[in-house]
């Protein structure tokens, strides 16, 4: 039976693809950053392992509990946890960004970094990295996971090319608009961080921001479930020759297309409007 450790666990696409890869018949080891998480997955009879992309220390517990459960291998990794910290660029601390890459950036590269020699040794292994359409182009209010987003796409690229030559394969996904609580979970971080009332901003705050932090219960245009990643994950560690990326939802595609054709200036204008 082929293991995979997915993090993110808790609920969104990392709760969809654990359900998903379990009943694909892979050894599923569901990370969570909270206890409290790990033990709803335990009594849903997952094998659990706390981690929190923002601890070094954490990862290392983490990966070094999976290997003794595993007996040593580890046949993939699925980066998938992250969090949003929302609010106009100007108006981000540094230390809120900080903390962001902490665990959207960092904390993917150090779990990738204590992967890797266990997949050089068995000779195979394949890492999935979350990304998304917002590591395509940036939209506003976004800045902080836009840049988290854009620098894990960086890594990954160069990472997959350096690994051409080895029996590893580096792959990313990159959903649009997926259900999830990630916008409900950055409600915490706004109010952390962002000073908005006294922001020159303010009124656009009022206006486009906060209705659609607190008061939006829609979905997103061409949203899809959670589901629709976990049918990318499933083909990205199964196919011999999987894709180098996956893109999940109409405005990937369309992003990623325009992207490529239209001058800087007039999709600036289109991403503009959110």
């Amino acid at each position: 039976m082929k293991s995979i450790l997915i993090t993110g666990c808790s609920s969104g696409i990392g709760y969809d693809a654990a359900f998903g890869l379990k009943k694909a018949g892979w050894r599923v080891f569901a990370s969570c950053r909270s206890k409290k998480d790990c033990v709803r997955l335990s009594d849903m009879g997952f094998e659990t392992v706390q981690l929190d992309y923002s601890s070094a220390g954490s990862i290392k517990t983490a990966v070094g509990e999976v290997l003794d459960k595993s007996n040593g291998t580890l046949d993939a990794l699925f980066n998938n946890g992250a969090f949003a910290s929302p609010g106009a660029v100007e108006d981000l601390p540094t230390e809120a960004l900080r903390q962001l890459f902490e665990t959207n950036f960092f904390g993917y590269h150090e779990l990738t970094r204590r992967v890797i020699p266990v997949m050089r040794r068995q000779g195979h292994g394949r890492i999935v990295n979350c990304s998304s359409v917002l590591g395509l182009v940036t939209v506003p209010w976004r800045g902080a996971y836009n840049a988290s987003k854009f620098a894990l796409e960086g890594l990954t690229h160069t990472l997959r090319i350096e690994m051409r030559d080895s029996p590893i394969k580096i792959i990313l996904i990159e959903p649009g608009p997926i259900t999830s609580d990630i916008r409900k979970n950055a409600i915490p971080h706004f109010e952390k961080w962002i000073d908005w009332e006294n922001s020159i901003l303010s009124e656009k705050y009022k206006k486009v921001l906060i209705p659609r932090l607190y008061k939006n219960g829609k979905k997103d245009l061409f949203e899809l479930p959670a589901s629709a990643v976990t049918k990318k994950l499933i083909h990205a560690l199964d196919s011999k020759s999987p894709k180098a990326c996956y893109y999940v939802t109409t405005p990937t595609y369309l992003a990623a297309f325009l992207k490529r054709i239209l001058p800087t200036k007039l999709m600036d204008r289109i991403l503009a409007k959110g």
